[in-house]
Order: structure tokens, then sequence, then C-alpha cells
């Protein structure tokens, strides 16, 4: 009698982040305490060398393992080291274009979601509706400082029980999602320019559901 073979299960998806700073990471880790009913693991790490180089060899053995890998960059800090650069040498920007193009165009489970200037920025625009570009920051927090008074970049502040960031933000997370649409994407020549992608993420179709309104 011929033997049924076995239908191995399908197991989750596998997303992994690569972030360069405790924000970021601290964010993911809400999302994913908050959002069990996604059916995809995540994973987020901070790669223990934050070289822009450490990060991008990163991201790329993830995208051996993983499904899909997010590496998360806060644009202020590479506009800022470009400022520093000595003249003949490689810039930030320069470096980060290397990298940016090679994975465009080689790596299709990876997605680079730039905020310019940072993760504060996405977060403000879950209240605001705004193309404002602001060079640092501590410009971009003053201004959620407006809309969470109490705001600060800490784990307590991100990680706070049944009132963490992602549970204040998850309300306001389809307008965030809406504004950051409107920017337009990075352009290498004028990187002086308000940018969020964490849109991206959310609109995937394995997490869109989050942000469907029931």
């Amino acid at each position: 009698m011929r033997k049924n073979r076995a239908i191995p299960l399908k197991s989750k998806p596998s997303f992994a982040f690569v972030v360069d700073g405790e924000c970021e990471f601290w964010y993911i880790q809400m999302l994913k305490r908050n959002e069990r009913q996604i059916s995809v693991d995540l994973k987020p790490e901070i790669p223990q060398k934050k070289k822009l180089i450490d990060q991008y060899k990163k991201v790329v053995d993830l995208s051996k393992d993983y499904d899909k890998v997010f590496w998360i960059i806060d644009f202020d800090v590479i506009i800022s080291e470009t400022r520093k650069a000595k003249k003949g040498t490689l810039t930030a920007l320069q470096e980060f274009k290397k990298y940016y193009t090679e994975l465009e165009n080689n790596f299709q489970n990876v997605f680079v979601l730039i905020n310019n200037p940072c993760l504060e920025f996405w977060i403000l625009l879950h209240f605001q509706t705004t193309s404002k570009y602001f060079d640092t920051c501590e410009s971009a927090t003053k201004e959620l400082k407006k809309h969470i008074t109490n705001y600060e970049k800490s784990q307590s502040f991100y990680t706070k029980q049944d009132n963490d960031i992602y549970l204040k933000l998850k309300p306001h997370l389809n307008n965030a999602i809406l504004n950051a649409k409107k920017l337009k994407r990075l352009d290498f020549d004028n990187p002086h320019t308000a940018l969020s992608e964490m849109q991206i993420f959310f609109e995937l179709e394995e997490i869109e559901s989050i942000t469907t309104p029931k």
C-alpha cells in the first residue's frame, strides 16, 4: 500500500531589521509585542559595530537566512559625517550610495528605509502633515514634543508596559503612512529633504492587516 507523503508545514515568514540606534530597536520590539496576530517573525538587531560597512555586511548576511531584511537608516548621521569628511576622501554619503545601489540592484528581499533626519520625523508624521526639512534630530524632536510633550529617547519611555511608544502611535498610524507617502524619495544630489520610508514596511501584504480598520 502506498504511503501518503507528509506535507511539510509552512513556517512563518521571517523578517530581520538592521538598525543603528536603540530607539529603532525598541520601536520594532514594541511592534512585535503588540501585534501578535501578524504571521511574521520580527527580529530587530543592532550590529555590534555601527559603521556603514558593518551595517551593510550585516544586511547582506541576514538576507541569506530571512525572507525580508529591512535596513533602517537615520540620515542625519550620514549628512553630518559627510560634512566632516576631509577633502578628497570618500564621504559617508558616497559610501552609502554605493551600498544602496548594490542592495537595490542585487537583493530583492532587502529594503532600505531612510528617515531624514531620524526616526523622530516618522513619529512626527503620525500627528502632523509636513515636508519641512529638519537638519538635526534635535530640531525634529523639538517639533515632536508639541504633540508628545513628555517624549524622550529612553528605554523606559519607549517600552513602558501598556503605554509604550507603539501603543501611543497606533491610533495615528494611517496618518503617518499617508503623510510619508506624500514626501519625495531620496535624491542623492539633494539629500537635504524631509523623508521617511517606514510606510514601505507597513504596506507589505504580510503586515498591512494591522493598519486595516476593523
